[in-house]
């Protein structure tokens, strides 16, 4: 259960100055032509749906959920609006609030993760809680926390281009910033649908993975390499420590490095200067 305290489903007619918004609102931006639109339908029709309020002193209430329709309902001169009483604790404002507009879809997905993070952030409710109160899985919470990875200004753009939440969650896929801003750039100018940008940003994840095994393979030859020029400085020194001047050339271009090692052969007392 949300409330543990029963609702007043009494329906209350409440002055729109005894209403105060909420200290950390659901969301912070609307669009004016759609607040207008719901105005004219207000004026029109009436508030339908009643708003969600609690009580916090004898004059005055907390809006929870309906702010859309309060300002709405202020914009055509209403003077009182239709409210449904709750009582609740702060923690159970911000999920019956974050449920509502999650089932109004009026949110876009970046607000819906920023909000969902807000309330695991300020509360005590954790993850599998919060996707059992609102009616969903917990990789539902941890899929809209994914998108916090995106850039303020990454998001920007993918809302402004009317990208979906899948290309949101493909272009995750792409960990480097630099390259992940160059992949959406190439998505939105040539307009990219969900399965054309998949298989656009596969092919790149196969690419890199064929760069990053190409490195690892360079790289394991280098230490075999230095591996094996230990071993010939190793035995140079050894042979220089039992009293045997020996000597190690290395010569180096762009095919090969040469290694020789010239080992001075003693005849009778003498130097004869051979290389081995």
């Amino acid at each position: 259960m949300l409330f543990n305290n029963p609702i007043n489903r009494k329906v209350l007619e409440i002055p729109l100055v005894q209403i105060k918004p909420r200290k950390n609102p659901i969301r912070r931006i609307y669009s004016r032509d759609k607040l207008m639109e719901l105005a004219e339908s207000i004026e029109k029709n009436g508030i339908l749906q009643p708003l969600t309020v609690r009580k916090i002193s004898n004059m005055e209430f907390e809006l929870i959920s309906g702010e859309r329709r309060l300002r709405a309902a202020a914009m055509c001169g209403c003077v009182t609006v239709p409210c449904m009483i709750v009582s609740c604790t702060d923690e159970q404002a911000s999920v019956f609030s974050l449920t509502e507009n999650l089932q109004r879809s009026d949110l876009n997905f970046f607000e819906e993760a920023e909000i969902i993070n807000n309330i695991i952030s300020h509360s005590n409710i954790s993850k599998q809680d919060l996707a059992l109160q609102i009616g969903q899985r917990s990789s539902f919470i941890s899929g809209k926390l994914e998108m916090l990875d995106l850039g303020y200004e990454e998001r920007n753009i993918i809302l402004k281009s009317h990208l979906t939440e899948r290309h949101a969650k493909a272009i995750l896929k792409i960990s480097d910033k630099a390259e992940r801003r160059i992949v959406l750039s190439e998505i939105v100018e040539n307009n990219m649908n969900v399965s054309q940008s998949e298989e656009y940003i596969n092919e790149i994840l196969k690419k890199s993975k064929f760069r990053r095994q190409q490195s690892q393979r360079q790289k394991a030859v280098i230490k075999d390499i230095r591996i094996f020029e230990n071993t010939i400085n190793h035995a140079v020194d050894t042979m220089r420590d039992s009293g045997i001047p020996a000597i190690k050339i290395q010569t180096e271009n762009e095919d090969f490095i040469e290694y020789v090692v010239k080992i001075p052969k003693l005849t009778n007392g003498h130097d004869d200067g051979l290389t081995a």
